[in-house]
């Protein structure tokens, strides 16, 4: 099982720092490559840079009440990471098309949303149940 992850490219783990605008401040961003080509995956789709995705991300949080503010960004990227994993994810679950050129902004999000809180629900009870055989 290791192998699958050990043997990848050491490329995707490698840090980079890019210069971004959140809420108007010029900012940086340390991520790991494999996030920023996930991130241009995911900005492409929808025809916008990386940068401008981040923008609007960071916009949109804020809007719903949850952060960032102009001058703390320290969770940002935990939450640029959860996007990105969160995107796979709903690809993998066949959410999302795989399609790269199949914009993202036509997706039915409530729908998607009560799909994958099902499942995360669904997931919980399988754990619990295993906890408890593990128990006996």
């Amino acid at each position: 099982m290791c192998r699958l992850f050990i043997e990848a490219d050491p490329e995707l783990w490698a840090s980079e720092t890019r210069s971004v605008r959140i809420c108007g401040v010029a900012s940086s961003v340390r991520l790991e490559k494999f996030y920023w080509l996930a991130l241009q995956e995911l900005a492409g789709r929808d025809g916008l840079t990386v940068g401008k995705l981040i923008s609007k991300l960071a916009d949109e949080l804020i809007a719903a009440g949850h952060g960032p503010d102009a001058g703390d960004i320290t969770n940002f990227a935990s939450f640029l990471r959860v996007c990105c994993g969160r995107y796979l994810a709903l690809q993998a679950a066949g959410d999302l098309s795989t399609d790269p050129t199949r914009p993202l902004r036509d997706v039915d999000a409530p729908a998607i949303l009560a799909r994958e809180s099902q499942r995360r629900k669904a997931q919980q009870r399988k754990a619990q149940m295993l906890q408890v055989r593990a128990y006996r």
